[in-house]
């Protein structure tokens, strides 16, 4: 039985100046959301990782640039609510005690309220509790419950109100469900054909299950049936809006996909053959492989290219160097207008999912360490040598090792990649990431 736990996704919303910055990166903390040595990769702060109590949720920033003149906040800040409320289970709506109630504050907490989705009210810069208590008051007349006094800066009251926003997750957010479907998430960026390929799927799948559009997010859930196989489909299309900034749409995309990957095992990232790996491709496969996803990258519009005998050889390795920091992924190539190769897509969607979850036995794992061991000498410094003592798999989804040494500062990286790839050439493991932990064992243990 394959369990599932889904990570709630909870979004701040607020005016320039409020704070919303300082709120993010002190519930971050050190889980900030940046992959470290992974090359291609560049990334604003919009979604990290925060653990409160046994609860683990992503948070996301909706703020992006900041705007001059009122009227261009206030149509901004209705931007980031839309996308909070699109996206999120719940809502942070944070508001400044120094300034007081303003105008757009009234308009956004209506926005917020008709949406239906839980909104926790934070009234932050509350320095002093004794002194500017009565000041909080005033939020009230939003009309969105309790505020929620707080100081960022200070780290004061977010105890309080994070024990307001993870009552809201609903128990089937935080406990795993059973589900013995294959959730597959299709990204990328807009115009690559992501919808054009579930409905060519759904063209050769006459039996559908449900289509219901994403209830609670606005993200679309497709069911399908394959050979008997039932796999639901998230796409996250429908980024039509006639949006004026680029970095506006580029952060709505970003948290979109992050919604999306949250919900799925598997992530087919497509690409445009015309235009070949983008800067915006690397960012969506970071966040798939910084979730531990397995991955497929499917080149769409195939058809559209000149080909020869090497096209497909040459063109591979060119995704494999701009996504250097993930070689496991399978790549695919496709067409949705031609339907070429689709239904291959499946095949490849299984035999992923068969790796992510694969195990392998402790005994196994260790005669691949002891061999490998014996053909690469481990690193060593200050005439101390590295030793592997014992390798065990603790997890899947991905395929998760721990390994045990005798110092964790002499496990290289390079080292560590080298015992990965040879249980990959064991196992082949493709399409997925594998994660490793390095645990110190004192010699006598």
């Amino acid at each position: 039985m394959s369990k599932r736990k889904n990570k709630p996704i909870v979004a701040v919303v607020g005016r320039p100046n409020v704070g919303k910055s300082t709120l993010f990166n002190v519930l971050a903390g050190d889980n900030i959301s940046i992959v470290k040595d992974t090359p291609g990769i560049t990334r604003d702060r919009i979604y990290a990782d925060v653990t409160w109590l046994d609860m683990t949720f992503t948070l996301i920033d909706t703020g992006g640039i900041e705007p001059e003149s009122k009227d261009i906040i206030l149509s901004r800040m209705r931007e980031q609510a839309q996308i909070a409320i699109d996206t999120a289970d719940v809502i942070i709506f944070l508001v400044d005690v120094k300034q007081g109630l303003v105008d757009a504050d009234a308009k956004v907490a209506d926005m917020l309220r008709r949406s239906k989705k839980p909104v926790v009210l934070a009234v932050n810069k509350v320095d002093s509790h004794q002194k500017m208590v009565n000041d909080t008051y005033e939020f009230y007349n939003l009309g969105i419950g309790d505020p929620h006094p707080i100081s960022a800066a200070n780290r004061t009251g977010l105890g309080d109100m994070l024990d307001v926003v993870t009552s809201y997750f609903e128990k089937s957010d935080l406990e795993e469900e059973e589900d013995e479907r294959t959730r597959v998430a299709i990204v990328g960026k807009p115009n690559v054909g992501k919808s054009s390929i579930i409905n060519r799927l759904l063209g050769e799948n006459r039996l559908i299950v449900s289509d219901i559009a994403g209830t609670t997010r606005d993200a679309v859930d497709t069911d399908i049936v394959h050979n008997g196989k039932e796999y639901v489909f998230i796409d996250t299309a429908g980024l039509r809006r006639k949006n004026k900034i680029k970095e506006e749409l580029e952060r709505y995309m970003i948290v979109r996909t992050v919604s999306a990957v949250e919900r799925a095992d598997i992530v087919v990232l497509v690409i445009d053959a015309t235009e070949g790996v983008t800067e915006q491709d690397a960012k969506i496969a970071g966040i798939a492989h910084e979730r531990g996803k397995a991955v497929v990258i499917a080149v769409n519009k195939w058809d559209a290219i000149e080909k020869n005998d090497k096209t497909v050889k040459e063109y591979s390795a060119k995704i494999r160097s701009t996504l250097s920091f993930m070689q496991y992924a399978e790549i695919i190539f496709i067409s949705a207008v031609s339907g070429q190769r689709l239904p291959k897509l499946y095949d490849v969607i299984d035999m992923v999912s068969e790796n992510h979850s694969m195990r392998v036995a402790t005994g196994v794992l260790n005669e691949i360490m002891t061999e490998a061991v014996a053909m690469q000498q481990p690193p060593s410094d200050k005439g101390k040598s590295l030793r592997l003592y014992y390798i065990t798999q603790v997890a899947v989804k991905p395929p998760t090792f721990v390994i045990f040494v005798n110092d964790k500062e002499l496990m290289h990286f390079s080292y560590q990649r080298y015992i990965e790839n040879q249980i990959r050439n064991t196992f082949g493991f493709k399409g997925t990431p594998l994660r490793f932990i390095i645990r110190e064992r004192k010699e006598n243990e």
